[in-house]
């Protein structure tokens, strides 16, 4: 085929819907490894290259996956993109059917909507990452129990939940630690990261599974992908506030906790934190502050593969 047709993926639980641009045609495969093998299959004959998806959760792991393991082009877009076209189009009906359509049409008319996709072992460390910040989180609930619990007996229950959490926070770390040792180039970035003030083994995993990008890209773009980029709110005569917005919140999480012990360290962002704050700076836009200074000097590291200095560029 000489013209060129792309895909788009409305993602549920139970079924796929996936549309054909520019042609519109669509069907409805399930969410199953049978219902996968089909719409490959039917994407192979409609000469389609490229697939994009909204990231909507883990519900289309399994399609994303295949889709590159066969050589197609995949995009995971933000669904306010897709929401952005629809207004842009003046439509209001919505059905899975029309979404499908709808992410068909973006993927034919926008350039970056395709982008390389994850190795499975990259899905896998970035799962066990996921499961980790979900572990702290609920050992964080317990122990907020525990401080409101009267009952003795409830207090003994969040007490062995707390060790039950840690115990399993444990092995999964083990895991992440191991499967990141693999790769002795992952294993340096990492040992280099763990040099900046701040940044501990959390933090470097963290960096390390969600921000792949690191110093590979210039430093806007990575303060953008972190979240820690503002972003202007300017009109004519008028000049707001800039704000930040956007970005991967685990990564922006990971480096505001590094921020808060950076700014405590002699060797590390003290005296920055401590200008900003006489300068009239509120605590936590002088901490954002910091946590962008943390990702600019780890992927200016990165490039150059050195460790921390002191007063570093």
């Amino acid at each position: 085929m000489t013209a060129l047709v792309a895909a788009g993926v409305d993602v549920g639980r139970d079924y796929f819907d996936v549309a054909f641009a520019p042609e519109g045609r669509a069907f409805r495969a399930p969410n199953t490894s049978g219902g996968v093998e089909t719409i490959l299959a039917r994407l192979r004959r409609a000469g389609a290259r490229k697939v994009v998806l909204e990231s909507i959760g883990s519900f289309g792991a399994r399609l994303v996956r295949a889709l590159a393991e066969a050589g197609f082009e995949v995009g995971v877009v933000d669904p306010r993109r897709i929401k952005a076209l629809r207004l842009a189009e003046g439509r209001r009906a919505k059905t899975d059917r029309l979404d499908a359509a709808l992410i068909a049409r973006f993927a034919l008319v926008m350039q970056d909507a395709a982008r390389p996709v994850p190795s499975a072992q990259t899905f896998q460390i970035r799962s066990l990452s996921a499961r980790r910040r979900q572990l702290v989180e609920l050992a964080a609930m317990e122990k907020t129990r525990l401080k409101q619990a009267l009952d003795p007996q409830i207090a003994d229950s969040c007490r062995a939940m707390i060790a039950v959490l840690s115990q399993e926070r444990s092995r999964i770390e083990a895991q992440l630690e191991a499967m990141l040792d693999e790769d002795p180039a992952n294993h340096r970035r990492g040992e280099l990261l763990k040099t900046i003030p701040g940044v501990g083994p959390a933090v470097s995993t963290t960096l390390l599974t969600d921000l792949p990008e690191l110093g590979r890209l210039d430093r806007r773009a990575l303060a953008s992908l972190a979240g820690l980029a503002p972003h202007p709110n300017d009109s004519g005569t008028r000049s707001g506030h800039a704000h930040i917005q956007g970005g991967r919140p685990c990564v922006r999480t990971a480096l505001y906790m590094a921020a808060l012990a950076a700014a405590r360290s002699d060797k590390g962002f003290k005296s920055e934190y401590q200008a900003m704050r006489k300068a009239g700076k509120p605590a936590k836009v002088a901490l954002i502050a910091i946590a962008r200074k943390i990702v600019v000097a780890a992927n200016g590291m990165l490039k150059a593969d050195r460790p921390w200095r002191t007063n570093q560029p």
